[in-house]
Parts: structure tokens; C-alpha cells; sequence
């Protein structure tokens, strides 16, 4: 029987990666605190100088991107004094209403099939290594 190493990341609150997803979940659950029926697909990324959100949402929400993203910032407790100004950085608003070819696969009876699908959701479990064989 082969033996084989399982690992995976954690990082801690504050850290780059789970900032962002705070900023993309705050976006998703006012969406469906407005609607119900939001369907979003929101990426965030920051950077000393700004957050980029991006990704694809299909809601009748009125949602401020910008004031929900410094909103997050700002809760963490994010200042000018340790390494990231809320006042002054740019929220760079990327977001598109979800693309049609996405849409006939999750709205009910769109598409070639009745059948009712989710979208561009998968999950992989990978690594690198110099064993695999090409």
C-alpha cells in the first residue's frame, strides 16, 4: 500500500486570503438579503492600494461595492497606521451580470436540456510533484 501526505493551507484572521473572501461573502449575503433569488460568482483581490472585485451576479439588488468592501476593512480593524488606509484605497468594481452561456445551464428550462445545473462548480484536490508521469 503507497503511502500518501494530504495537506492543505490555513491561514489566520487578517491574512490577504481570507479578507478577501469576507469582502465577496458581505457582497453575496446583501445580494440575498435584497433578493433571494442572487445568484453570484464574486472574486475579490487586494493590495495595499486597492481591492478588485470581480466575477458575475445575476440579482435585482442594489449592491455598493465599494462601501461593502471598506465595510469589511474596516470591521477587521484596518487602518493607515498597519499597512492598509480604508479612506484612501480604491475598490475597483469589476462585477458583470452573469454570462448567458452560464444562465441557460442553472435557469429552469433554458437551454438545450430542462434539466437544471450549477453553473461552473468544481472542486479539485491537487499537487505537484516530480513523479507524475507525463
Amino acid at each position: 500500500m503507497k503511502k500518501l501526505t494530504f495537506t492543505s493551507e490555513s491561514v489566520s484572521e487578517g491574512h490577504p486570503d481570507k479578507v478577501c473572501d469576507q469582502i465577496s461573502d458581505s457582497i453575496l449575503d446583501e445580494a440575498l438579503r435584497q433578493d433571494p433569488e442572487s445568484r453570484v460568482a464574486a472574486e475579490t483581490m487586494i493590495c495595499p492600494k486597492g481591492i478588485f472585485v470581480s466575477g458575475e451576479i445575476t440579482s435585482k439588488a442594489n449592491l455598493d461595492i465599494e462601501y461593502l468592501a471598506k465595510s469589511v476593512l474596516k470591521e477587521i480593524g484596518y487602518t493607515a497606521e498597519n499597512g492598509f488606509d480604508t479612506d484612501k484605497c480604491k475598490v475597483h468594481n469589476l462585477l458583470s451580470k452573469q454570462s448567458p452561456d452560464i444562465a441557460q445551464g442553472v435557469n429552469k428550462n433554458e437551454g438545450i436540456h430542462a434539466e437544471q445545473g450549477a453553473g461552473d462548480q468544481g472542486i479539485m484536490f491537487v499537487y505537484a510533484c516530480k513523479q507524475t508521469v507525463s
